[in-house]
C-alpha cells in the first residue's frame, strides 16, 4: 500500500517571505556533481545588462510566485531521488526568510547549493555559521573597479571582498560571464588576484538573447583565443578553471 507523504515537514508555522519565480525540477548542471532541483527566486539588487533572467530581476516582468507549499510538496515526493536543491535568482540573499526556507530544505535531508552575487555578506555569514549551505557559487562581475559599471548599480566593494573570504571556507565556485566591451582578457589578472587560491573558477561565454537590457541582445562574448588567454591567466590563480 502506498503511504501518504509525511506532511510533518510541510506545514510551516507561518508563511515564509520568499518569492519563488521558477523551478527546474531536475538539473544535472546547477549543482556540480549532484542531481538537484533548481529554484529561482525573484528580485535582484543589480541590473547587469547581459542577465538572461529579466523576469526575475525587473519588477515589471516578475513571473507569478509559486506558493512555497507547492515547492515543499514537490520536494517531499523527490526524497531519495534528488541529492539537493540549488537556490538561484535573482539574488536569493535579498529574501527576508531565506534562512528559514533553507532550514526546511535541510530538515528534509537535501544538500543546498546557493548562488549569490556576494553583496550581502551578513546573510552569507549567518547561513555558513549554521551550516545551512553545502556549496556556494558566487558571480564575480569583473575587476573591482568595473563592478558598479557592469552591475549598473552602486556596489559596496568591501562587501564583495568579505563574501569572497567567507565563501572560501566551504566548497565553492566563482564565475564570470564575459561580454566583449565590458571585459578584456587582461582583466583576469586582477580577478585572479581577487580570488587567488579558490577551488574552482568558471569562465562563461555570454550568449545573445533575451536580456535585462535590450542593448545586450546582440552583444558578443570573447573569441576562443581571448577565452583561452583568460583561462591561462586564471589557471595560475585557482585550483581548477573551466569554460562554459
Amino acid at each position: 500500500m502506498t503511504m501518504p507523504p509525511n506532511t510533518s515537514d510541510l506545514a510551516p508555522s507561518r508563511q515564509l517571505k520568499v518569492s519563488i519565480g521558477g523551478i527546474q525540477k531536475l538539473s544535472l548542471v546547477d549543482y556540480p556533481g549532484h542531481v538537484a532541483a533548481a529554484l529561482f527566486l525573484s528580485g535582484c539588487n543589480m541590473r547587469c545588462g547581459y542577465c538572461h533572467n529579466p523576469e526575475l530581476v525587473l519588477p515589471e516582468q516578475y513571473a507569478g510566485a509559486i506558493p512555497e507549499e507547492e515547492i515543499f510538496e514537490f520536494l517531499e515526493k523527490r526524497r531519495g531521488l534528488l541529492d539537493g536543491v540549488a537556490i538561484s535568482g535573482g539574488e536569493p540573499t535579498m529574501q527576508e526568510d531565506l534562512p528559514d526556507f533553507i532550514r526546511r530544505c535541510k530538515k528534509m535531508g537535501f544538500l543546498v547549493k546557493l548562488d549569490t552575487n556576494g553583496t550581502n555578506p551578513g546573510v552569507l555569514r549567518e547561513l555558513l555559521q549554521e551550516n545551512l549551505v553545502d556549496f556556494v557559487a558566487m558571480d564575480i562581475k569583473g575587476p573591482l573597479e568595473k563592478y558598479s559599471q557592469i552591475a549598473a548599480r552602486p556596489i559596496d566593494i568591501d562587501a564583495i571582498r568579505e563574501s569572497i573570504d567567507l565563501i572560501r571556507t566551504i566548497p565553492h565556485e566563482f564565475r564570470t560571464t564575459i561580454v566583449r566591451g565590458q571585459l578584456v582578457p587582461e582583466d583576469f589578472e586582477s580577478i585572479g588576484q581577487l580570488v587567488h587560491g579558490a577551488d574552482r573558477f568558471a569562465l562563461q561565454y555570454f550568449v545573445p538573447g533575451m536580456t535585462v537590457s535590450p542593448q545586450f541582445n546582440k552583444r558578443e562574448s570573447f573569441t576562443k583565443q581571448e577565452m583561452d588567454q583568460a583561462r591561462d591567466i586564471m589557471s595560475r590563480h585557482v585550483q581548477e578553471c573551466v569554460v562554459h
